[in-house]
């Protein structure tokens, strides 16, 4: 199987990818490292710099709220049957590894500690 990379390789890569990508996110968001628009964010006094930061915090509440709840209906249809056994999404290749549903699962858990 290892000898073969072309059934593994390229599904291994996205998963480690998507996973890489997912933590990275969670990292600058904790750090305060993110992406910013600051185009009015700067013109401004630091008074007003404090309500913005008010402003963004509760709708970054809102949106990770919003992203928990959604991810956990993805998670039950990724790591459940439809008649309620367990049975987690594979990518349905030929190797067929289990990580669209282990992908589903880390982003339910990153999205709840993000919220």
């Amino acid at each position: 199987m290892l000898n073969a990379p072309t059934l593994w390789a390229h599904e291994t890569t996205i998963f480690l990818c998507a996973i890489a990508f997912i933590f990275g996110g969670v990292y600058c968001a904790a750090l305060d490292r993110h992406i910013r628009v600051v185009l009015i964010y700067d013109a401004v006094r630091a008074r007003v710099r404090k309500g913005l930061n008010v402003i963004i915090s509760l709708i970054h509440l809102f949106s990770t709220a919003f992203f928990a709840c959604a991810s956990w209906l993805m998670v039950q249809r990724s790591l459940w049957a439809p008649d309620g056994s367990f049975r987690i999404e594979r990518t349905g290749s030929a190797w067929n590894p289990p990580t669209p549903g282990l992908r589903k699962l880390f982003m339910r858990v990153v999205a709840t500690l993000l919220f």
